[in-house]
């Protein structure tokens, strides 16, 4: 049965940022500027397919240019709409601003199911995607980058900057046309984990505050907590991999599109991913209880939550029978703003999705950099860090008379490489980001949810960039 829905994806997010608008009291012209979204472009072109000719639709909104370039995914799904892509493109303006990433909002969208056409066919239909992009305006290292998303990756990240590099070869920084790339294509180690790595660690933070951990009704530590996840795509895999390997927390159920799986006792997320890839789905996995119905999966008693597959997964329908003292939003929009309210007025406490999933687009900040700079992280310093460490050594060993144990020697003289430093600076830009988030929660009366918070501080930045500059 299809949830019911009263508003839909674009209307849901407005309807929640303006609860922001209320508690700061915003002037409503600025108030609608921020809020409209400034362009959106729709495509049709024509591609041969096996000897037929395919007409395809396509989208790329752009919210907001506040900030340059405008930045958000292409995603490839049937389900694909200009609503949705108009709702995402809003949210990557917040999302931005909220973790202090100078970018604007755009997102794009692809009608299309991927499991239909093979690669080279893929590749056909991407490239002229990108060539109706690039023309129009919407695609480029200073106005408006995309990165994977949804059925898209790597490849077709590298499909679209070979495009753009083609109809643009004097532009030396077309590798910056967009980010999620191959490594070897000018992408950046660490991007296809950051959006579920920032989920890992904006739990982290949160669990190192023991007074926001009281308001939920739990206690201790992020281990040991029993934890349900939808979705074991791209942030799912990698949000539920570190949680299982690094955090010793119990994984009890795991949602993906032909059902639920199922085990008190934790599952296994690694062993599952391997099965998945291999029978394309998690039924007959051994070792746990498969329901075919995995929606029900996500009002079994937890303590976290983690809705990490598609919007509007928590509706008017079943908000009343979720049963969690927090949700994680790893996902865009997986509760509707009924669903919301609803959850709130019981208490149940939930760290937003414009907060929560920002890591890709942080990521994707420090390759788009790293494009532009033309030179990896690290590569001056890691070298000098190094000596440094050994001169530090060799100092102790001097002044003690014995040497240092092997674990100390291996990590003071080893230089970061350019994954530790991206980890790094997606794990503080996740923790400053949450202090922000609670600070502003405790120090207005106004708010009393964390998503109110996040767009009171996302939206208060953006019109100051529009004071700053005379909009008024």
């Amino acid at each position: 049965m299809t949830p019911r829905q009263t508003f839909s994806f674009s209307q849901s997010v407005n309807h929640m940022v303006a609860r922001a608008f209320k508690v700061l009291d915003m002037d409503p012209g600025i108030a609608q500027s921020i809020q409209s979204c400034k362009a959106i472009l729709q495509v049709k072109f024509p591609v041969n397919i096996r000897g037929k000719i395919e007409v395809f639709t396509g989208w790329r909104a752009v919210h907001s240019t506040h900030r340059l370039p405008a930045k958000g995914g292409i995603r490839y799904a049937p389900i694909v709409n200009q609503d949705e892509v108009e709702a995402l493109a809003a949210l990557m303006t917040y999302k931005c601003a909220i973790v202090d990433v100078p970018f604007g909002g755009s997102k794009g969208g692809l009608m299309i199911d991927p499991a239909k056409y093979d690669r080279d066919e893929m590749q056909l239909i991407t490239r002229r995607f990108a060539r109706e992009l690039v023309r129009k305006g919407f695609l480029s290292p200073a106005a408006n980058v995309p990165a994977p998303d949804m059925g898209t990756g790597e490849r077709e990240m590298a499909w679209i900057a070979d495009t753009y590099q083609q109809l643009h070869p004097e532009d030396i920084n077309y590798a910056a046309c967009v980010t999620g790339k191959p490594v070897h294509h000018g992408g950046i180690r660490g991007r296809t984990e950051a959006t579920g790595r920032g989920v890992v660690y904006a739990m982290r933070e949160f669990f190192r505050h023991q007074d926001d951990i009281k308001a939920t009704g739990l206690k201790g530590s992020l281990g040991g907590k029993r934890i349900v996840i939808q979705g074991l795509g791209n942030v799912g895999y990698h949000a539920a991999r570190l949680l299982d390997e690094e955090d010793d927390t119990k994984i009890i159920a795991l949602i993906e599109r032909d059902g639920a799986l199922i085990n008190e006792d934790g599952l296994p997320i690694e062993e599952i991913r391997q099965y998945l890839n291999k029978h394309k789905t998690i039924k007959g996995f051994p070792g746990a209880n498969f329901t075919a119905d995995g929606h029900t999966a996500l009002e079994l008693e937890c303590d976290i939550l983690i809705p990490a597959a598609l919007e509007s997964q928590i509706t008017s329908d079943n908000a009343e029978r979720i049963k969690t003292r927090l949700i994680i939003e790893a996902a865009n929009g997986p509760i509707t703003f009924e669903a919301d309210e609803i959850l709130r007025k019981r208490g149940i406490t939930i760290l937003p999705d414009a907060f929560v999933n920002a890591g890709g687009v942080t990521v994707s900040y420090f390759e788009w950099i790293r494009n532009l700079a033309h030179i990896r992280f690290g590569r001056m310093e890691k070298r000098y860090d190094e000596l440094r460490g050994e001169h530090i050594l060799s100092a102790i060993k001097t002044m003690t008379g014995k040497d240092t144990p092997e674990w100390i020697h291996k990590e003071l003289a080893r230089g970061a490489n350019e994954l530790d430093l991206v980890r790094s600076g997606l794990d503080d830009t996740m923790r400053l980001a949450y202090q922000e988030l609670r600070s502003t929660l405790q120090d207005n009366d106004k708010i009393d949810d964390y998503r109110t918070a996040a767009y009171v501080i996302a939206v208060s930045k953006i019109a100051r960039s529009y004071y700053d500059i005379g909009v008024y």
